[in-house]
C-alpha cells in the first residue's frame, strides 16, 4: 500500500510516501521537509498564524516534489495519512483539509494519526530497527514522556513532565543566554566550550521514586546563576559557556536517570529515544553507556527524522491504513491535545 504522509503540526511542513510492500526504511520512497525556523526566529518562538499560512503555501508544492521523486502520479497513491494532533489547531487543519480533499478526489482512504506515535515509531525507518516490546523516551519541544510499548497502539504511559518539556527548557535557557531560536542546537554548541566541573545544577525529581519529570526549577536555577554573575560583573563569555554546560549536563543526567529506572521497572532490554531533543549528542552518548551497562540496546532515528517530518507520519499511517483503519468520510480530525495512551490497537 503506497501512502502519502503529511505533517503540519507546528513549524515544519513534511511530506513523504511510504510503501508497505517493502520492509522498514526501504519502504520510504521519497520525503521532503520545509522548515519555518528562520521565519519564526525573529519572534523567538512559533507564531501560530504565520505557521498556518506557510503550511498552506508550501504543502502542495512539496506533495508534487515527493511524487516526482517517487516517480509516481497522484492516481497511484492508495491512501493518505496526516497529523491530526497534538499540535497547533490552525496548522493541523491545513494538513487535514488537504488530505481529505485529495482523498475524496482520488477515492482513496484517509486517516489522521497521532504526531507522537510518529516520533515513537520513527526508528522503524532505520536499518537497525527495534523489535517490540520496548521503552520509549519521547523528548521534544512540547513533550517529555516515558512510554512502555508492547506493539502498534499498545502504549502505557510510565512518566511525563509535570511542567516544561525538556525541549521547552532548552529554548527558554537559550533565550536567557541570548542565544538564537531554536535553542536546543545553540545550547549544545555553546556547552561544548564550557567547563563541566565549574557548576553543578540540580537534577530535578531524581531524589525521589517515580518516572515523572520537572524542568521549571532547573530553568529558574539557571536564570538565578546568570543574574548573580551579571550583578557581580563576572558574566564573561567563558562563564556563559560554563553555565550552559551545567544546564545541559543536568537535563541529560535527569533524562538518563529516568530511562535507567524505566528499564529496571519494566525489565525490558530495548529503549527508543525520539523527538527533537533526541538529536543531542551528549544525551545519545550517555544513554548508550547506560544501556550497555544493563545489557540493553538503544535505538534512535537518524538526525533529520528526530524533528517533525512527513516520513514518520507516512510510516505510521501506512501501518494503520493497511490494518483497515479509516477516517469517517468528510470528518477531518484536528486535536490540539491528544493523550498518546488513548490510541487504539488496529485490527
Amino acid at each position: 500500500m503506497r501512502v502519502l504522509g503529511i505533517e503540519t503540526s507546528c513549524d515544519e511542513t513534511g511530506v513523504a510516501i511510504y510503501d508497505t510492500s517493502r520492509q522498514g526504511g526501504d519502504g520510504l520512497l521519497a520525503d521532503a521537509l520545509y522548515s519555518q525556523v528562520s521565519m519564526h526566529a525573529e519572534y523567538g518562538g512559533v507564531v501560530p498564524e504565520l505557521a498556518s499560512r506557510d503550511h498552506t503555501r508550501k504543502l502542495l508544492p512539496l506533495i508534487e516534489q515527493v511524487l516526482a521523486e517517487a516517480k509516481m502520479t497522484r492516481a497511484e497513491l492508495e491512501g493518505i495519512a496526516y497529523t491530526a494532533g497534538p499540535g497547533l489547531v490552525g496548522a493541523l487543519m491545513v494538513g487535514a483539509s488537504t488530505a481529505h480533499g485529495m482523498a475524496r478526489a482520488l477515492d482513496i482512504p484517509v486517516l489522521g494519526v497521532h504526531h507522537m506515535e510518529g516520533h515513537l515509531l520513527a526508528p522503524m525507518l532505520e536499518e537497525k530497527a527495534p523489535a517490540f516490546p520496548f521503552v520509549a523516551l519521547l523528548v521534544s519541544g512540547g513533550h517529555t514522556q516515558l512510554v512502555a510499548v508492547q506493539g502498534l497502539g499498545e502504549y502505557t504511559l510510565l512518566g511525563e513532565s509535570v511542567d516544561d518539556a525538556a525541549g521547552e527548557a532548552f529554548d527558554k535557557a537559550a533565550k536567557m543566554l541570548g542565544l538564537a531560536y531554536p535553542g536546543g542546537p545553540e545550547v549544545a554548541r555553546l556547552a561544548e566550550t564550557g567547563d563541566p566541573k565549574r557548576f553543578r545544577f540540580p537534577r530535578p525529581m531524581t531524589d525521589r521514586p517515580g518516572l515523572d519529570f520537572s524542568f521549571s526549577g532547573l530553568k529558574t536555577h539557571t536564570l538565578t546563576t546568570l543574574r548573580q554573575h551579571e550583578e557581580a560583573g563576572t558574566l564573561d563569555a567563558q562563564t556563559r559557556a560554563d553555565i550552559t554546560r551545567a544546564f545541559e549536563e543536568a537535563v541529560v543526567d535527569t533524562l538518563v536517570i529516568k530511562c535507567r529506572r524505566a528499564l529496571d521497572q519494566t525489565g525490558l532490554k530495548r529503549i527508543v529515544m525520539a523527538g527533537g531533543v533526541s538529536a543531542n549528542t551528549r544525551l545519545r552518548e550517555r544513554l548508550a553507556v547506560e544501556t550497555q551497562k544493563r545489557g540493553a540496546e538503544a535505538f534512535y532515528p537518524r538526525g533529520r527524522f528526530c524533528t517533525d517530518n512527513g516520513a514518520m507520519i507516512a510510516y505510521v499511517g501506512a501501518q494503520r491504513l493497511a490494518a483497515g483503519e479509516r477516517d469517517v468520510p468528510g470528518e477531518m480530525q484536528a486535536t490540539p491535545r491528544w493523550p498518546l495512551e488513548r490510541l487504539s490497537t488496529p485490527g
